[in-house]
């Protein structure tokens, strides 16, 4: 069948429309190649032995993204496959565009499973049913991994030790950790139900999940929060029912008050976690959020509830032991009144005497008492860099309070105009970057810039830096991309150098490749 002239050209400017659009598709998939506008001439090679390149911004940016209850993601329990991967490349394209470098997962919201595990269910806010996997199976660990990395995000998988059941996880039934481990597991007046912290085969059993996730997975951090013992009103202002540990404590001869009991089980738990994760895989960090008041009274004038006395939770000693990579007390209230933002992170920064990274959690979704909730929450991470310049950093909680909120999305894609590197960690020992080669070509009035490293599976970030006059900028890059043009001059100025660095995951750079233009 023959077909009149017009209908072939409309035929194969619609080919052509579809093979860009594919190629726009796939654009994260491979290395983003600048193409030189013009005829290009190799420039002489004219290698700078010492140049003074700036430092690069560093600032921990993170979110902590919810699946307890479904409050940030997935939104409902009962997605496709299709609509649950949409959402979460939703999430994390935002938090891109704002120039987050970080998420913190939470891939064991109670005893339960966001990824494939052979030792706990998968989970109910997943797919509406203890034990049911996603029906076009995937991993959804794995999957937020790879859609992080991909952006230029580390992923730290967020732990609750030992909730074993929440309130809103459906019924309890026998595919549950609340069954299966019945004997070191309590129901709360509240409904949910709470392992043992005290009981040995728990911190066995939350030891091994955790050793699992991080062999078989590709994360930046393991990461836990506030709960270790319920907070009291849980229980509906009860002790917590650990009698049957606590007596098998005794009768061996034990000599430490209960509450000294439960610490001390606390604290073997986090050194231990430290230990054996740093044994599988020292590069893996391991962060603590815990409530933001150690004790009423510290520092003076500081009211409210005590971890130490309702947790059983010594996080003063944790910080001071240093048995952590990065901490981040939640300090979820406002710089004026009886928690002073300001006051408590002045505190915990002087109880930092290992010099770990110290990274406040804000309250940016519900931080109470307060006319402008935008401005407070600026007014909190200008604070953090000023007591904190050497590893600036925050996480928000939660998501929700994002992109739920566009006065608060714009305030923070304006305090976080330029894009940051995390900070680093010099106490965790890795294999130096190689350094990168520069090319340069002539193309018109334009230098094309390419580089490469030969560790490009180690390579995070790239910072590209460029002279101008007596002036270096910079700017860091994503790892897919290796080449750019730049201008022979800009206002006024003429190119009279290019330098490149590759970063590794941790943040830690590599030596410069730097060449001169003549």
């Amino acid at each position: 069948m023959k077909f009149p002239y017009n209908i072939h050209i409309a035929i194969i400017l619609s080919a052509i429309l579809f093979s860009s659009c594919a190629a726009q598709e796939t654009v994260r998939e491979r290395k983003i190649i600048a193409q030189p506008a013009q005829q290009t001439k190799i420039l002489q090679d004219n290698t700078l032995s010492k140049v003074q390149l700036p430092k690069a911004e560093r600032e921990f940016r993170a979110a902590w993204i919810a699946t307890v209850a479904n409050i940030n993601w997935p939104s409902r329990n009962n997605l496709t496959t299709a609509q649950q991967k949409q959402e979460a490349i939703t999430i994390l394209d935002m938090l891109q565009e704002a120039h987050f470098n970080a998420v913190v997962f939470q891939a064991r919201p109670s005893a339960d499973a966001f990824y494939k595990s052979e030792l706990e269910p998968w989970s109910y806010f997943l797919t509406g049913n203890i034990g049911k996997a996603p029906n076009h199976f995937y991993d959804p660990l794995e999957f937020w991994i790879s859609e992080a990395h991909k952006r230029g995000m580390q992923l730290h998988v967020w732990l609750n030790p030992y909730r074993a059941h929440h309130t809103t996880g459906g019924a309890v039934t026998g595919e549950s950790m609340a069954k299966k481990m019945s004997e070191a597991t309590y129901k709360l007046r509240n409904g949910m139900y709470w392992m043992d912290p005290s009981d040995d085969k728990v911190q066995d059993h939350v030891s091994s999940v955790i050793k699992d996730i991080v062999k078989r997975y590709d994360i930046d951090a393991i990461h836990i929060d506030d709960y270790f013992y319920p907070y009291k009103e849980y229980n509906g202002g009860r002790d917590f029912p650990d009698q049957r540990t606590w007596n098998a404590y005794l009768k061996v001869g034990g000599t430490l008050s209960k509450a000294d009991w439960r610490r001390a089980n606390v604290n073997k738990f986090i050194k231990r976690i430290h230990e054996e994760i740093k044994a599988e895989k020292p590069q893996v960090k391991f962060g603590i959020s815990p409530f933001g008041i150690w004790k009423p009274g510290f520092p003076a004038g500081i009211t409210g509830s005590s971890q130490y006395d309702e947790l059983y939770a010594d996080a003063k000693l944790w910080l001071n032991e240093g048995w952590c990579d990065y901490y981040a007390p939640q300090l979820y209230w406002k710089e004026e009144g009886p928690q002073s933002f300001s006051a408590l992170l002045k505190w915990w920064e002087s109880e930092n005497v290992k010099n770990i990274h110290l990274w406040p959690g804000l309250n940016t979704v519900g931080i109470k008492n307060v006319p402008d909730r935008p401005a407070e929450i600026i007014k909190q991470i200008k604070i953090t860099r000023n007591v904190l310049p050497e590893s600036k950093g925050v996480i928000h909680y939660s998501m929700d309070g994002i992109s739920k909120s566009p006065a608060m999305l714009k305030a923070l894609k304006e305090i976080y105009k330029e894009k940051a590197l995390v900070p680093a960690s010099p106490w965790i020992k890795t294999k130096p970057l190689t350094k990168p080669q520069l090319t340069l070509q002539q193309a018109g009035n334009e230098v094309h810039i390419r580089w490469s490293s030969s560790e490009t599976s180690e390579v995070f970030k790239w910072i590209l830096y460029s002279k101008y006059g007596n002036d270096w900028q910079y700017e860091i890059l994503e790892r897919s991309e290796v080449s750019k043009n730049l201008e022979f001059s800009q206002s006024g100025k003429k190119l009279n150098a290019v330098a490149v660095k590759a970063v590794d995951r941790l943040g830690n750079e590599s030596e410069y490749d730097a060449k001169a233009i003549r």
